[in-house]
């Protein structure tokens, strides 16, 4: 059978129309090329290398000051005075310091029981220690059952106070906040706080409390995470390889050198001393707990960062508690940086360069500058070069910087280094919403002040019964597509195409891998997808 040809399929006027049409698309696209796109492709070139160079920059510093302190061996336990408490015949346990621990929890069905079993076992005089569980969970069924959670270990003769509240004004920052008023309080010095998912080790506080009680102006002693879920799906692993890395340089890189560091919100001690002299917990941006260590900074208080103290806790396994959890991250720190900038540089109690460290590396750097580039330069301006031949990007800028800041990303967690590629791709699809969260939060728009509780799962897809776990799932198909992702996923492969037949580059062996994974995350296979009952 001979060939069907276009003409046959269609009348020559709509072929004239279609022909048309192209021409002058065309036409149109080589018109404004030169004296439009062309320099506007070169400013954001130059724009995405030069934040490329700062980002660089960064990295290498704190990888230069890891190496540091690995070698000289700065543990805070050498850095500080730190001594383990012992005994006092004659005081007893009055020569404890009293020590409250915060347990906010919303609607915490699958992990409450973690949290407070674990606040409960840890190890400290009875009557020197209050655990305040934090209620603000609408669910009456629940509330319910922390309630009666609280009750069962009060009857086993532990301090704990079930405390709830009319509404969530100021969500977890407003519960802390309430429950600092309460009149027991004011007889603890200290007040350890632990997210719902948290599960302490027993000689969390002997481990944290000393540094206090030898160093008057320590205000914080932070904890690292251990996530227990972290092999669960590749997603947790990927979390794990970008959280690592937080902790293992960043963390400990703040704590070495200006003694600052971002409060992780949770597995920390705070003197409440330092918390009320630096106001208090406040609820104007989605992060309380960085607003409230740049305050306490501010007033010249010190903080330690405790990495081979590890506390358990869970990695959102779910798309999309991911993504919500990304968008209150990326958006509170730009939101809380437009508002606390002009106050960091007015501030006379700190040095010019600790003034300058917060600003530009914790702040500008950090929670700006490494959202925008990953997203701006490597999903938008690289693959536009592709449609523009006439702008080129050096091979330093495209190759070597991107190569070098993904090794030294990756030391975090030796043992995922078989998945860089995977992390590459998957941090370069989160971008698109950490750069979407980023902008809200610089313009005070939209969703700046949105705050979604992260989704936690226990052990619940664990314990299902074998019969319901045997039944296929349903869900509506919106709840697994992502428009957005798919979007973008499409204007990559259309650009690897076009690489692929006219260009010279080789981009679209990059184009293709990265327009698959907006592909995948696009339709949702990606994490635990728990479907709607």
């Amino acid at each position: 059978m001979d060939r069907i040809s276009s003409s046959t399929l269609l009348p020559e006027t709509f072929q004239g129309t279609n022909d048309d049409v192209t021409q002058q698309i065309g036409l149109i696209w080589e018109q404004i090329k030169a004296p439009l796109i062309v320099p506007l492709l070169r400013i954001a070139v130059f724009v995405s290398l030069a934040m490329s160079v700062m980002l660089f920059i960064e990295r290498v510093y704190m990888g230069v000051v890891i190496i540091l302190v690995k070698l000289f061996c700065r543990k805070p336990e050498k850095r500080y005075n730190w001594e383990p408490i012992r005994d006092d015949v004659e005081l007893g346990n009055s020569a404890y310091p009293m020590v409250l621990v915060q347990i906010p929890m919303y609607n915490e069905k699958e992990v409450y029981q973690l949290s407070i079993g674990a606040a409960c076992g840890l190890s400290w005089p009875s009557d020197r220690i209050i655990i305040q569980v934090l209620d603000d969970s609408t669910d009456p069924t629940i509330k319910d059952l922390v309630e009666m959670e609280c009750q069962r270990w009060a009857s086993k003769g532990i301090n704990i106070k079930y405390e709830i509240r009319d509404n969530r004004t100021g969500y977890k920052a407003g519960a802390l906040k309430e429950g600092m008023k309460r009149s027991y309080v004011k007889h603890c010095d200290y007040v350890a706080i632990f997210d719902a998912d948290f599960q302490p080790e027993p000689d969390f506080l002997w481990r944290t409390i000393p540094f206090f009680l030898h160093n008057s102006k320590i205000a914080l002693v932070q904890a690292r995470w251990k996530f227990v879920n972290a092999d669960e799906c590749l997603m947790t692993r990927m979390q794990e390889m970008s959280l690592d890395y937080h902790f293992t340089v960043e963390q400990e890189v703040g704590s070495s050198t200006y003694a600052f560091f971002g409060f992780n919100g949770t597995a920390g001690v705070w003197r409440i001393a330092a918390l009320s002299e630096a106001g208090g917990w406040k609820d104007r941006t989605t992060v309380e707990d960085m607003d409230l260590a740049v305050r306490a900074s501010l007033k010249g208080w010190k903080f330690v960062y405790l990495g081979h103290l590890q506390v358990k806790n869970e990695l959102p396994s779910t798309f999309k508690a991911y993504r919500y959890q990304q968008h209150r991250w990326s958006c509170g720190p730009a939101n809380l940086f437009r508002k606390m900038a002009m106050e960091i540089i007015r501030n006379k109690k700190v040095t010019t360069w600790k003034k300058v460290h917060v600003i530009y590396s914790f702040f500008f750097v950090r929670k700006i500058i490494a959202h925008i580039v990953t997203f701006f330069f490597y999903c938008m301006v690289i693959p536009a070069t592709v449609l523009v031949p006439e702008v080129e990007i050096p091979k330093w800028g495209a190759v070597y910087i991107p190569s070098i800041i993904t090794l030294l990303n990756a030391v975090g967690t030796p043992r995922s280094l078989h998945l860089l590629v995977f992390w590459i791709l998957f941090e370069n699809v989160m971008s698109l919403h950490r750069t979407k969260a980023t902008i809200i939060g610089l313009l005070e728009a939209g969703r700046v002040n949105e705050w979604v509780v992260t989704e936690k799962l226990g052990d619940a897809l664990k314990t299902k019964p074998a019969i319901k776990a045997a039944k296929k799932p349903r869900f509506k198909i919106g709840d697994r597509l992502n428009l957005l992702e798919l979007g973008f996923g499409a204007f990559l492969f259309f650009c690897a195409c076009y690489d692929l037949a006219f260009g010279k580059n080789h981009y679209f062996i990059y184009l293709y891998l990265q327009a698959i994974a907006f592909f995948v995350m696009g339709f949702g296979y990606v994490g635990t997808f728990v479907p709607n009952a």
